[in-house]
């Protein structure tokens, strides 16, 4: 099989989804002329295909490797990432005075789920930087953005977050690593890191000049839990006076954890200041780090649900190519016994028709949330506040979708799917860290159903929800969908206990999340009837499938969002297990 953008499908959620049309009319965004968009969409496709899709098995198969604290990628990484910087991919939507292209996020979206799609491991590593840019180019000194923004919008340096620490998990209060200040000699005015941190994604590797570590720890006297903590900028290099890697600062990998799948991308254990040397500097003001770190979380998130996007197409593409290869059994009910391709066999079309529908339906999803994270860095508020109340329905909901159709490619495959030489494997593998990392898909519910569901008033969310009603009147499900998440809306927020909220949070994700996907669906579908688009006869046809099955599924989740918690503590937490 080989990997192929998709890049008309791209092009359609960046201009129906993303509004990028509207987007280009202002003056920021003048340079994302519809030429400039295929250009880019159509230049990405071609360099995942041909520079980062070949490496996807051999980064599965040979992975990262550690010794003494020296992380390694195999045969082919380095010099794919060094074209990858050469040709600006990195840099297309960075700011233009530190070096950036200055086109939308919604492109560099688009830009990481081609790469993904082909190499999903690999493309955790610009992922991880574009945070890392994010959170600088916010919250950091103009000296701090001066030295370090150019060489991360470059690629040149890459970006990662240090967050979860061994004893405390997802409750970053609960973290350790300490920061002194620093009082004289040639780093006063910065700070002695110390301590450990787990599961950091690309934390150590020989592609990138430098690696700027953003560093969460507590200063001395900080208060106590998430209030006490500042972020602070670590790199692997300290920078020279001319701002090139310097001495090497005093920070390791101790070791990398050998997981289930994204075996290219290195999740290094780090440890910072083994020899009380480890070289920091605040960014923003003390105890504020947790408001700087939630901007790198919030890209973070939507990123990852744009990864289960990426792994959907990847597996979505490996099934549609066997099941055209695959012959086996006459079509059923057919005079004529000769075998066919298992594509004509209509269980083997309804999933991979289900397929397509969650892949592209999270597409939908997520570009509609990229184009909201568009308009609100243009001063709209409104946009902005929607945007807030949408990263957690794509995280959720579009890593699920990503897991679902993986798994389904492996079912498409019968037995040989479960054998690793297919790869459909993989995909499954690489595909299930998605809903635990950058906060838990539980986490992204409560996050909905407390402080998302109160934005606004409520109106927030509840204003979305009727641009769904409004505009599906030619989808009486759709609209009855949206009229079920609004009630549904109301009563948590007016009269659920908060455990009865919390128990019904996932429930009430999945049923807006498939409520607003299912409305950008439609609208794609209304946006190439009856022209010569090259998807006029297939989006109306996957946008009915998604309507038909994925919409009454969702509503049918109304009860469970109404059920309580109370048969959640029938049983003590000992029975639980018995």
């Amino acid at each position: 099989m080989t990997y192929t953008a998709p890049t008309s499908d791209l092009l359609l959620a960046l201009e129906v989804c993303a509004g990028l049309g509207d987007l280009a009319e202002q003056p920021r965004f003048a340079a994302a002329t519809p030429d400039t968009v295929a250009a880019v969409v159509e230049g990405i496709g071609a360099f995942a295909a041909g520079e980062w899709a070949p490496l996807a098995q051999a980064g599965d198969r040979v992975g990262a490797r550690v010794q003494d604290g020296v992380v390694t990628l195999p045969d082919g990484y380095a010099e794919a990432y060094r074209t990858f910087v050469e040709q600006g991919w990195n840099s297309i939507a960075g700011p233009e005075d530190h070096g950036g292209q200055g086109l939308p996020w919604s492109l560099s979206v688009a830009v990481l789920e081609t790469l993904g799609a082909a190499n999903l491991g690999f493309t955790l590593l610009p992922v991880l930087t574009a945070g890392a840019i994010d959170a600088l180019e916010q919250h950091a000194s103009p000296a701090q953005k001066a030295l370090y923004l150019p060489r991360l919008i470059s690629g040149e340096w890459s970006g990662t977050m240090n967050l979860t620490e061994p004893q405390a998990g997802s409750d970053v209060g609960a973290l350790r690593t300490t920061a002194t200040p620093i009082g004289e000699g040639p780093h006063a005015g910065k700070y002695r890191i110390r301590g450990t941190k787990i599961y950091i994604s690309w934390g150590e590797h020989d592609l990138a000049a430098n690696i700027v570590h953003l560093v969460l720890a507590r200063l001395p006297g900080a208060p106590e839990g998430s209030r006490g903590i500042s972020l602070f900028i670590v790199p692997k290099y300290l920078p020279d006076a001319q701002g090139e890697p310097g001495v090497r600062n005093d920070l390791k990998a101790v070791s990398i954890e050998h997981k289930l799948g994204l075996h290219a991308s290195p999740t290094c254990v780090m440890s910072f200041g083994d020899e009380d040397a480890c070289i920091g500097e605040l960014v923003g003001a003390p105890n504020e780090g947790l408001r700087a770190m939630f901007t790198m979380m919030n890209a973070a998130r939507i990123n990852v649900g744009g990864q289960g996007v990426q792994v959907a197409e990847a597996a979505w593409q490996r099934a549609r190519w066997f099941a055209r290869e695959r012959v086996q059994s006459p079509r059923a009910g057919s005079a004529v016994k000769t075998p066919v391709a298992i594509v004509e066999h209509p269980d083997v079309r309804r999933m991979l028709l289900r397929m397509r529908a969650l892949t592209e339906g999270a597409r939908a999803l997520l570009y509609y949330t990229a184009g909201q994270v568009d308009r609100g860095g243009l001063g709209d508020e409104a946009a902005k506040q929607r945007a807030d109340v949408l990263v957690p329905l794509i995280k959720a909901w579009g890593t699920e979708a990503g897991i679902e159709v993986a798994s389904l490619g492996i079912q498409v495959h019968g037995g040989t799917g479960y054998v690793e030489d297919t790869g459909a494997a993989q995909h499954y593998r690489d595909a299930r860290i998605l809903p635990i990392y950058e906060g838990t898909n539980g986490i992204q519910a409560a996050d909905l159903v407390t402080r998302k569901l109160g934005l606004g008033g409520g109106e927030v969310l509840l204003g979305l929800l009727d641009d769904v009603r409004r505009d599906s009147a030619d989808a009486p499900a759709l609209a009855s969908l949206a009229t079920d998440c609004a009630a549904a809306a109301l009563w948590l927020r007016d009269e659920a206990s908060l455990d009865d909220r919390l128990a019904g949070s996932v429930s009430f994700l999945t049923m807006c999340a498939v409520a607003v996907a299912g409305w950008q669906l439609l609208r794609q579908a209304r946006a190439v009837a009856g022209t010569d688009h090259v998807l006029a006869a297939s989006k109306p046809v996957v946008a009915r499938f998604f309507l038909d099955h994925l919409v009454p599924a969702a509503a049918g989740l109304a009860p469970s969002v109404r059920a309580g918690a109370a048969t959640l503590y029938q049983l003590g937490a000992l029975d639980l297990t018995a």
